[in-house]
């Protein structure tokens, strides 16, 4: 993949294209983003480009063996790993991304580069709860690849997807080489989540932030796709920097994801605001009884809804951005969020997800969160 086909972050693109040109190439960095900014596709533009033989001051060839063999992810120095597991696994059996390349491959090509943790475990048919991992046996095939010379480039490449999904013992085991690689070997990890990472493995790695794709480049996404004006404004709005979300409004598909995650947020704010506890208990049931998906979506529309509601709050409703019910409740709700709760109430929204993500008891999770969040929505 070339640079000039990662969408939007041209700064950040010049930069890290400045670094290897300079002869600038930190041997282990960590590109953190969420999948939906493009952060995958990036890291592999910028491995092509240190691969290329051809490259210009701008760009990789695109047309040498080199970079074809990277955009199929087929070259022989680039080494892939992701999280992985299958549901009817027999006991001892080692489960490794080279048993699911082929897969990989074929969504890679399907989504363009961009999807998300929940699409590749669709592929993987884990079902609603199971997650994919990277084990200790992973650690042990990085460290086993890597011992080898480059086959056809000067640089080794080993690209570790969501490396938050390594369990400590596979994390300790590459402590070693991420500190003291060999001569030209370049570790890439790509993380949503880095605060999940083992401080001794983000000590040990450059971070490149990836951040959100700005609204004009979304916008004009929305508008080639035969979108209006007005309709692709708004879409790129609420796609919140994301590729994935913008081709989910798009295509339709979050309408009824949208207003279920209102219904939620609009009974969990006036259940805490009129202190009726027991049946906050009865809404935690309910949301812990949706898909891993639904709870994420809820979570994004939460913030979103937290963050136009404050807006309305400080004065700024000009930038706000609501329509519809979503207006008419945060415009009555807005009084209520304010300096003294945002950054509590966004905080209980960040812990809960970690914990769902970390695969907590949904309703223990829930529980918590909902009362918790009912202590920062009081009558002022």
């Amino acid at each position: 993949m070339k640079f000039r086909d990662i969408i939007g972050h041209d700064e950040l693109k010049a930069r890290l294209r400045a670094q290897i040109n300079a002869g600038r190439v930190s041997h282990a960095q960590l590109f953190t983003g969420q999948v939906g900014y493009g952060t995958l596709p990036l890291a592999l533009a910028y491995v092509q480009y240190l691969f290329c033989p051809n490259r210009t001051e701008e760009d990789s060839c695109g047309v040498c063996p080199s970079c074809q063999q990277i955009e199929a992810l087929a070259h022989p120095d680039l080494h892939m790993v992701f999280p992985v597991n299958k549901r009817e696994k027999r006991s001892g059996e080692a489960i490794t991304s080279d048993m699911f390349i082929d897969k990989w491959r074929a969504l890679w090509r399907e989504k363009g580069g961009i999807f998300s943790a929940d699409e590749w475990y669709a592929e993987l048919d884990l079902g609603k709860t199971m997650k994919g991992l990277i084990s200790a046996k992973e650690s042990e095939e990085i460290i086993r690849k890597l011992q080898f010379k480059s086959y056809s480039s000067e640089y080794k490449a080993m690209v570790i997807w969501l490396p938050e999904a390594m369990n400590q013992e596979a994390a300790n085991k590459i402590l070693k080489i991420l500190e003291e690689p060999w001569d030209k070997t370049l570790f890439i990890l790509v993380s949503e989540h880095p605060e999940q990472l083992l401080a001794t493995i983000t000590s040990r790695t450059q971070e490149v932030s990836v951040g959100r794709i700005d609204i004009p480049t979304l916008e004009g996404i929305a508008r080639s796709e035969g979108k209006g004006e007005g309709e692709a404004r708004n879409m790129a709005r609420l796609a919140g920097g994301s590729i994935l979300e913008l081709r989910e409004l798009m295509q339709g598909a979050t309408e009824e994801t949208r207003a279920q995650s209102f219904e939620l947020f609009v009974r969990l704010m006036r259940l805490s605001y009129n202190d009726k506890h027991l049946e906050l208990f009865e809404w935690a049931d309910d949301i812990a009884a949706l898909t891993r998906e639904g709870q994420r979506q809820f979570f994004l529309h939460a913030v979103r809804l937290l963050r136009e509601s404050y807006m309305l709050s400080a004065g700024l409703g000009a930038i706000s951005y609501l329509w519809g019910e979503e207006e008419a409740f945060c415009k009555k709700f807005a009084p209520f969020i304010g300096n003294h709760n945002i950054e509590p109430l966004v905080a209980e929204i960040e812990l809960a997800m970690m914990q769902i993500q970390q695969n907590g008891a949904p309703r223990i999770v829930f529980t918590h969160f909902a009362l918790a969040v009912s202590k920062h929505i009081i009558r002022r």
